[in-house]
């Protein structure tokens, strides 16, 4: 018996570098094949700072997340390296001492910024059109060497920093996108490689991102958080002796334009080549006197507060070549990477100077050429305008990639390509650029478009949590928009570390909701409508979008067991609840709100996307049930006895005042609108639960999906419930006809029409090929791939049991068309696995893939549960039911269900 700890985390941090908590919770995984090992006791070994002495703490416990910080608070930019050591029971084995984890905060006070002012360039700010980005320059001198170096930086914009000519760090728009008006991140850096003895020069360009970029709904919308591009920075360089020496952002920089003519979110850049300085950040450059570089200013403080960041930055993930480069039907060259993503293009091409090369980026082809209807006044082009070599009638080859902008494409039309380079792998490669979280959960099946599907719903996370979670990536919108949140959150649980992106947006989200007492959270967030509320415009409260304070914090909470974080978020769920929705007399939402409800439902016409098929308000008040039966139970996890009893009381309240309004009215009907979003609602959230009416909400569910030949009939609100509704009454055969159908509307009509990511429309692309004629027709939004947290719950078999994931519900339920699967999930206690098979076919080939041994007939089961973890295992019978429940502790476990049939 083998027993390891794999991993140390710190709060929701990786690496947990420049953080704001002196005291931050310690979290381990495990790992080995130990059988039901428990850890009842644990060490963990604090060494502070680089000449520290180990202080060890023993702890008699069983949790190993967020455990309290067992040592005195640690000071501002004070390091510190952790290993951890765990205990089983009596008779169980002891780890041994983990690697050294090191956690180190950042500047916790203003007066750690040592004076450091916000700096912009003395010369005129571009008002009404693109901001050119600007170079910030201050050389400095060491003096002694160096043993440790630290930048902490951030903008009024996006930065990228050099020192000595080589780039700090591999964050990519930085410092991100935040409510700059609550806070404003700073970034931190190890850059004692970097610093030497003697003279230093630190370089950073700032471009205008969603500080100052035109962004947001409004064609020409600019300067929401500010009008002018600026800096803000503190390097501290620590020598032998313990001295420090201290270079900040104040009047003694200099600043200038450099290359980059406009870099754009929506539109893109342009760079001029023949405009580069070589050499601008390191010392000594020669163009560094006043009569080539500007003066700087000095700007008034930050409105927000100066934090260091909850999330993880944005990065390039990963590389896609060109699959293919063909000529459009106009003659225009076009390259195909093969894959819908979100990052750009790096290009190494040679060409005579002036030559200018434009990319214009774009998700689809439609008509023979590259489809830019969909991006609406979106540009999306880059521009590079290359230098040639001014020494000789030779060329020079040049590795460029854009600054500070980014796409959503597929396919890329360039024109200017230069003769001296070849179009190919060589010379293009798109980079997959999107917050560096790390992958946690994995599925695939016997069924192929299947798996397309759910790596089309990898693609479109990937492509959409860009700092906040975005509803598209390609065209003038790209915002945090809350209802997609709210119906994706589960499934962007199982398959990412995602609790820091998300505690990050939530505290943005609460900042928001407190803006102007309303209570009432934005359509999205961060929002600009500080600048809407100058404009007359009223925030609106709304349904399902407005829920994600609370929805969003309970299922992060089932995920990561974080009390702290729920009862940051408490007061807003509560401020929701009781404040910010306008009720009736009867405590359900006024019937005069606006309501997004169903949004997008198949069957609202092209050019009205809310026109569902539900009433707006049965679907409001539905959730009104839901979200107040969360809120009653968020106050339990807090102990917050008196509230949870009093919200439960009014869910009661609430469910006979729904059925006084939309059941029993329109008896004999089950409910008002015989939909599949109303029925799935009232199932999903028990709101029709007396079993005479239950039973027969099923049978008008189940008949109304077969006549519509197993098509889905629900938009924004409705399709992360239905399968659950379905399951919840004994449907999931219904379900998977649904799940596994091809033709519109469906989830695999869309990897038929070849889709590698999920879509905003359910028809996004008609089948002619024809692009939906609608103006809101992105091909990479990830709500109706909310459906993936069922597939991982029940067709993967992974389901959180209890907050934290000590427990883990292991319940499979099978159908047709799926012979088996395999589910991995690196949870806060380690990998669970669970890999079925079933019949003859699933126990051949199919079981191998799986991992799944045993007969050829029957159901098989194999589950594998990490240290210090339980799984409850309930396996299927042919009628669907569940007919035994297994509690199992860590291990590698299997069973079998002997002439188990898929229920029809």
């Amino acid at each position: 018996m083998s027993v390891s700890i794999s991993s140390i985390s710190f709060e929701h941090y990786w690496p947990a570098f420049g953080i704001a908590e002196t005291e931050p919770r310690i979290s381990w995984k495990f790992d080995g094949p130990a059988v039901d090992w428990e850890q009842s006791a644990y060490d963990v070994e604090i060494t502070r700072g680089p000449d520290g002495v180990p202080h060890v703490f023993n702890v008699n416990s069983s949790e190993s997340i967020l455990v309290p910080w067992p040592d005195a608070p640690l000071e501002s930019t004070e390091s510190a390296i952790v290993r951890a050591r765990a205990h089983g029971k009596e008779g169980e084995p002891s780890t041994e001492w983990s690697e050294g984890f090191a956690v180190e905060t950042g500047l916790l006070r203003p007066e750690d910024w040592a004076g450091a002012v916000p700096i912009a360039a003395v010369r005129p700010t571009e008002v009404d059109g693109p901001k050119r980005p600007v170079l910030f320059r201050k050389e400095f001198d060491a003096g002694a060497p160096i043993v440790a170096a630290r930048l902490y930086i951030t903008a009024l914009g996006l930065y990228e920093a050099e020192i000595n000519g080589e780039r700090v760090g591999d964050r990519v728009l930085a410092p991100g996108y935040q409510s700059y008006h609550s806070r404003h991140v700073y970034d931190s850096y190890n850059v004692t490689a970097l610093v030497r003895a003697g003279r230093n020069a630190i370089g950073v360009t700032v471009g205008e991102g969603w500080w100052a970029g035109r962004f947001g709904f409004g064609a020409q919308k600019r300067n929401l958080y500010g009008d002018t591009l600026g800096l803000l920075c503190l390097l501290v360089a620590t020598r032998a002796d313990g001295s420090k020496q201290t270079i900040k952002s104040d009047v003694s920089w200099r600043a200038n334009t450099g290359p980059i003519i406009s870099s754009e979110l929506y539109d893109g850049e342009v760079y001029d080549a023949a405009q580069e300085m070589p050499g601008w950040s390191t010392p000594n450059f020669n163009g560094s006197s006043r009569s080539v570089w500007l003066d700087v200013k000095e700007l008034p403080a930050l409105r927000g507060a100066l934090v260091p960041g909850d999330g993880v930055p944005m990065r390039r993930m990963e590389e896609v070549q060109p699959k293919e480069v063909f000529t459009s039907q106009s003659g225009k060259t076009v390259i195909d990477f093969g894959q819908n993503l979100v990052g750009w293009l790096r290009l190494n091409v040679a060409g005579p100077a002036g030559t200018n090369i434009t990319m214009v980026h774009a998700e689809v082809m439609e008509n023979g050429e590259v489809a830019t209807r969909p991006l609406r006044s979106a540009k999306a082009t880059d521009t590079l305008i290359l230098a040639g070599n001014s020494t000789s009638n030779s060329t020079r080859s040049q590795t460029w990639e854009p600054n500070f902008t980014y796409h959503g494409f597929r396919y890329v039309q360039v024109t200017g390509w230069p003769p001296d380079t070849a179009l190919s792998a060589a010379s293009v490669t798109a980079l997959v650029v999107h917050s560096a979280m790390q992958r946690t959960g994995f599925f695939t099946s016997s069924h192929a478009p299947l798996n397309q599907f759910h790596a089309n719903v990898v693609w479109s996370l990937k492509g959409n949590f860009l700092g906040v979670p975005t509803d598209c990536p390609q065209r003038d919108e790209r915002l945090g928009w809350t209802g997609d949140a709210h119906a994706f959150m589960p499934t962007a649980n199982f398959l990412y570390a995602a609790a820091g992106f998300w505690r990050s947006w939530l505290r943005d989200v609460w900042a928001e909701q407190q803006r102007g007492g309303l209570f009432v959270p934005p359509f999205y967030v961060p929002s600009d409508d500080v600048a809407d509320a100058e404009r007359g415009r009223v925030r609106l409260p709304t349904a399902v979008w407005g829920d994600v304070v609370v929805g969003n914090p309970w299922a992060l909470f089932q995920t990561t067991g974080d009390t702290a974080m729920l009862a940051e978020q408490y007061a807003g769920a509560q401020a929701w609840i009781e404040h910010g929705i306008p009720r009736n007399d009867a405590g359900l939402w006024h019937r005069a709100t606006f309501q997004f409800a169903d949004w997008l439902d198949p069957k609202a016409p092209a050019d009205d996307p809310g026109a569902a098929t539900t009433h707006r308000h049965l679907v409001a008040d539905a959730y009104l049930v839901q979200m107040t039966q969360l809120l009653s139970r968020m106050s339990t996890a807090l102990g917050r006895t008196s509230e949870a009893l009093r919200y439960g009381q009014q869910r009661v309240d609430l469910i006979d005042a729904f059925h006084a309004a939309w059941i029993a009215p329109y008896a004999p009907l089950p409910i008002a609108n015989t939909t599949q979003t109303a029925l799935a609602l009232a199932l999903a959230f028990d709101i029709i639960a007396e079993p005479a009416a239950r039973s027969h909400a099923a049978a008008t569910l189940h008949a109304l999906i077969a006549n519509a030949t197993y098509h889905v009939g629900t938009g924004f609100a409705g399709t992360q419930q239905l399968p659950h509704a379905l399951a919840a009454v004994n449907l999931t055969s219904t379900f998977y006809k649904m799940l596994l159908q091809t033709t519109a509307p469906s989830w695999l009509y869309q990897v038929r029409m070849g889709a590698t990511t999920t879509w905003e429309r359910w028809d996004s692309l008609l089948p002619d090929g024809a692009v939906n004629p609608g103006s809101m027709t992105s091909f990479n939004h990830y709500s109706l791939g909310s459906v993936a947290d069922w597939v991982h719950r029940r067709v993967g078999g992974i389901a959180v049991a209890e907050p934290g994931g000590k427990g883990v519900s292991v319940e499979v339920l099978p159908g047709k068309g799926v012979e088996w699967a395999r589910t991995e999930f690196w949870g806060a206690y380690g990998w669970v696995n669970v890999s079925w098979s079933v019949g003859a076919a699933g126990a051949g080939a199919g079981a191998e893939s799986a991992g799944v041994g045993g007969s050829a007939d029957g159901f098989h089961l194999q589950v594998v549960v990490p240290p210090n973890a339980w799984a409850e295992v309930s396996l299927p019978a042919t009628g669907g039911e569940v007919v035994e429940t297994k509690r199992v502790g860590s291990g590698r476990w299997e069973f079998e269900v002997p002439g188990y049939v898929v229920p029809e």
